[in-house]
Formats: structure tokens, sequence, C-alpha cells
């Protein structure tokens, strides 16, 4: 395998890898939602180098077409923050610190060495952290493989069978202006009451996991006087998360029972997903993991991911699975050891040999004909 690069961090004695050479360099390169370009292109420089045909789609996913008994796929686009790139030393050897190193650039980068060694069929998709468009056009745009596994972190340990669904809105109300001495109620109050009853409504239960629960959020709100000053506006986006025993649906009628003034524009629905531990891609994870000299740990998260979008719309065997404590999501504090990215990535090959997983000999693959740029 080879990648070039002369980032300082890629030079660093602990890059003794080409697959930890590919993880430093990934990093080092912003991935913002919508600003994946750069990333998009090392990341296919690195397959074709290795022999994969690869190219990028017209909404900027990369392919590297290959064995559909398993679709790896995961996320190029990060979170905003910056954290330096640099290794440091853990208590488990050396660490890689830097936006994205475990959400989730550390899962594309094992699956993608993995895909190189395996042959697996390989989607790295964009705007994961959005709205899921790479995802959404990857669907549209190809049969559904065999089985998919999703990189997220999950530790190299760990496998993750569930995730929450989730819905967004926006809430708008417009009110008269007037003195703020009178009693009668603005739109900002609107805003502000509508949201109570809808906490109210879901009201979290201590007794019960997170995971089994309805959560509000909500995730911006502006309000004030109109530019004419004869009117008081506001406006709020919201989340929700939906766990498998409700649907979406139910929970934005139950919603929208609580809506007086005001109206509410919901604009994502995505169902919850719960897969079985028994399935055969489970199973295998579980044997990899024990022959790395690990104790397996089943997964259920609190968040949505691109995985709720496969399991509806592909109904096939389906997992997340990749190195990195998803506690240091979208943190200051994000990093990943890079032991761990080595035990990911044999994990995945072991794995996908286990399903049979082939080298293409012609690159011929199931998926339907897309533009290439």
């Amino acid at each position: 395998m080879a990648v070039e690069t002369t980032d300082s961090a890629v030079e660093h004695p602990a890059v003794t890898t080409e697959g930890r050479r590919l993880l430093t360099e990934l990093v080092s390169i912003p991935s913002v939602s919508g600003n994946e370009t750069e990333a998009a292109e090392a990341l296919a420089a690195f397959l074709e180098q290795n022999g994969r045909e690869t190219y990028i789609d017209d909404i900027g996913n990369v392919h590297a077409p290959g064995d559909d008994t398993v679709l790896l796929t995961s996320h190029i686009d990060t979170v905003p923050g910056d954290i330096p790139v640099e290794i440091k030393e853990g208590e488990e050897g050396p660490e890689l610190w830097g936006r994205g190193s475990v959400d989730a650039t550390g899962p594309l980068a094992a699956m993608a060495v993995a895909a190189v060694e395996t042959g697996a069929s390989f989607v790295g998709v964009v705007g994961e952290e959005s709205t899921s468009r790479g995802a959404w056009h990857l669907i549209e745009n190809r049969e559904a493989p065999e089985a998919v596994i999703n990189g997220e972190p999950s530790g190299w340990d760990g496998i993750t069978l569930g995730y929450r669904g989730l819905l967004e809105g926006t809430y708008v109300a417009t009110s008269e202006s007037g003195h703020t001495s009178r009693p009668d109620p603005n739109a900002i109050q609107h805003a502000m009451s509508w949201w109570n009853r809808v906490e109210d409504t879901f009201e979290p239960d201590e007794w019960i996991p997170v995971f089994e629960q309805v959560t509000t959020k909500p995730v911006d709100i502006e309000g004030g006087v109109s530019v004419d000053g004869l009117s008081m506006d506001a406006t709020m986006e919201f989340q929700l998360r939906v766990p498998p025993e409700r649907t979406p649906e139910e929970v934005r009628e139950l919603s929208d029972a609580e809506l007086e003034t005001g109206t509410v524009n919901w604009t994502e629905f995505i169902p919850a997903v719960m897969t079985s531990p028994r399935t055969e891609v489970a199973r295998l994870f579980r044997v990899a993991i024990r022959k790395q000299g690990g104790d397996p740990r089943l997964l259920r998260k609190t968040g949505t991911a691109d995985m709720n979008i496969y399991a509806e719309e592909w109904g096939c065997p389906i997992l997340s699975y990749g190195p990195g404590d998803s506690n240091l999501d979208h943190t200051p504090h994000e990093h990943l050891s890079l032991a761990e990215f080595d035990h990911s990535v044999d994990v995945l090959i072991e794995v996908c040999e286990q399903l049979g997983v082939e080298q293409p000999d012609d690159h011929t693959s199931d998926e339907t004909t897309e533009s290439k740029s």
C-alpha cells in the first residue's frame, strides 16, 4: 500500500504502517460537512494506488466497487472544531489527536485498508453530520449489498446494533408588537410554552435507559421585533430522538397535539434501528474480536447514523463498527489510540474473509452507472 503526504504528524515514528499513515493524513485534512473534497480526493488516491478501481460520484461520495458480499462504508465529513493534529503518548501507547480521529475518520480509514486487503466493496460518503446526503444518494444509485458494515466508533471490541431515530423540525410563531408591560404572550413566549409542553410530554424517566426514551433538544432559536417594528417573530429549530418502540409519526402527532399557536414544519423523519445479535455478521465480529484478545461488547447508541437509513431502505444484515471512544465524539478532546486502530483493521479483515469476500478480478460491481468526476 502507498500514500504520500508531507504532514509533520505523518512523519512521527509511531506511524509505522500504511494504515496509520492514511489515518493521520485524512485527520490532517479539514473535512467539515460541505467541504469534503480534499479529503475525498486523498481517500480516492489511496484506493487507486492500491489497485482498486475508484471514482468520486457527482455528490462527492468515494466508490471502490468490489465484492458486494459486504459493503464497508463510513463518512468522510466531520463536525467543525480545530483540534491540533498531533501524536501524543497515552496510557496504552501513541494516540492521534485531531478532529475526526474518532468520528469517523478512524473507522473510515480502517475500512479503506480492509477493503484494499480483502476486495470488499467500499464507499466513503459525505454529509453524514448534516443531512446524510451521501447516504441518501447512495441508496438511490446502487443495488443493496448482501450486508453492510457501517463505520462509526464503537471501540475495536464493540459492535453497535441499534440507534435511535430522528425527528427534526422548525417551530415558527408571529404576534403583534406591543409594549413589554402588556400581559399578552408574544411569539417568543408562545415558542417557549409549546416547547415546555413537548418536554413534559416526553419527560425523562431515570429508571428507563435513555435509548428507550424520546429525548428533546432545541438546537437553535431566534426571535425579536420584526424589521418593520409591527410584529414579534420567533423561530426555533429542534430535534427529537425516537426509540425503536415508537415511530416518528407517533412522536410527531404527540408533539403536534401540544400546538396551540404557531406552526411546525417537520423536516426529517428517520426511524430507529435495532438489529439482532444473532446474525452471521454479528457472530463473525464476536469471533474476530475474541481472536484479537478482546471481550465483545454489544452496544445501543442514543444518537442516529447513516445505518438507520441503510437498514430502512435496504433491509439487509447491518451493524456499525469502528475504532474509537464515542464519548469523545464532537468534543475538544477527540483522539484515537493507534493500537486500537490496528486492532479494528485486523477485525474487519477477519470478518470480510470469513464472509467469503474475494478480490475482484475484473473490477466489476453490482453498482449502477453514475457520472464520474
